[in-house]
């Protein structure tokens, strides 16, 4: 048995948005972000009334609050172009920042249209349903593949880009094609993998003269941290989801995802649809190459993990020219480039 938790999404009107509403989402629909789902703790006491001083096993029935994790259809023009495992709010903000990140669009009015449905029963698959028929999948196996999805959260969200894209969604898509049975193969593979950035270095970034007085200070990322700990209301719940977050005009925007990648594009595709330029992100995560990859290609001058980051990860940043930190926690941060 389950209970949800929900948080009301608003109705979209357009490219123009007030800058404070962090929470903008495409439809007026409820979004479950929280289950609670009954559990046994099991532990030892540490207190033991035994004469033989032996610990003993514990059992208390609880419930647990768990972060939802849903797969999101990503469809572009109507071609089915990926699926992602993602929390299930936000998602137009999902869509374009990794859209972007996959390098498909380059400014966000090249975003036309959108809309997000959620799939909750039989009629709903029906677009799929038919899809999938038109491929020659058998009624049978179909309908074993629809009772199969019943036991997910799932999300389609289908976007309408302008013409130019649309020449690069399918040279992209042609290209992903191949990545299920072999993964991405040869030179060409591994240069989509590890792409030159070089077109995105930012020049007052990369300058030496200026990259002591763009490093955010000590106190300045221990404020920010403090924010977030007090701000990141799906992750006290659950513990199981992580944040991106940025100061913009002195106020906190925190997008929370079950993903870390996924927070990031995220604030991402905030960033490119309120067409404003942040000056440092706070990831609640380890710095991995992927999230340094997407601040690089988004021009964010610095990237701060709470954890630590990878030797990769600041090869890269340095020599693209990004800000790079972790270990922010308690009363210090290191810096690892852009200082």
């Amino acid at each position: 048995m389950t209970t949800e938790t929900y948080v009301k999404e608003h109705e979209h009107t357009g490219e123009q948005q007030h800058e404070n509403n962090v929470f903008e989402s495409v439809n007026t629909s409820m979004t479950p972000l929280v289950r609670t789902h009954l559990s046994e703790k099991h532990y030892y006491s540490s207190v033991s009334n035994n004469d033989d001083n032996t610990s003993q096993v514990r059992i208390d029935r609880q419930p647990a609050s768990l972060a939802v994790e849903a797969a999101v259809a990503i469809i572009i023009n109507g071609i089915h172009y990926a699926v992602l495992m993602a929390s299930p709010h936000q998602l137009e903000y999902l869509a374009v920042g990794f859209l972007f990140s996959e390098g498909l669009i380059q400014h966000s009015h090249e975003l036309l249209d959108w809309d997000v449905t959620q799939l909750t029963d039989t009629a709903s698959y029906q677009p799929l349903t038919q899809e999938s028929a038109d491929q020659g999948l058998e009624s049978e196996s179909l309908e074993q593949t629809l009772q199969q999805l019943q036991d997910y959260d799932i999300y389609i969200v289908d976007l309408v880009l302008n013409q130019r894209c649309h020449q690069r969604i399918q040279a992209q898509k042609r290209q992903l094609a191949g990545r299920t049975g072999c993964g991405m193969c040869g030179i060409t593979g591994l240069a989509q993998a590890l792409p030159d950035l070089s077109t995105y270095t930012q020049d007052d970034v990369s300058s030496s003269s200026n990259k002591k007085s763009l490093a955010p200070s000590l106190d300045d990322l221990l404020k920010m941290r403090k924010q977030v700990d007090a701000t990141q209301h799906t992750h006290q719940l659950t513990g199981a989801v992580h944040a991106a977050a940025t100061m913009h005009q002195q106020q906190l925007y925190l997008f929370e995802d079950v993903g870390r990648h996924n927070a990031l594009d995220k604030l991402i595709g905030w960033q490119l649809r309120q067409k404003i330029n942040v000056d440092c992100v706070l990831m609640t995560s380890r710095v991995s190459i992927e999230l340094v990859q997407k601040s690089i290609r988004s021009r964010i001058p610095w990237l701060v993990g709470m954890s630590a980051p990878t030797s990769t990860a600041v090869r890269v940043a340095e020599r693209y020219g990004l800000g790079l930190a972790g270990f922010l926690r308690n009363d210090r941060v290191t810096y690892y480039s852009g200082i």
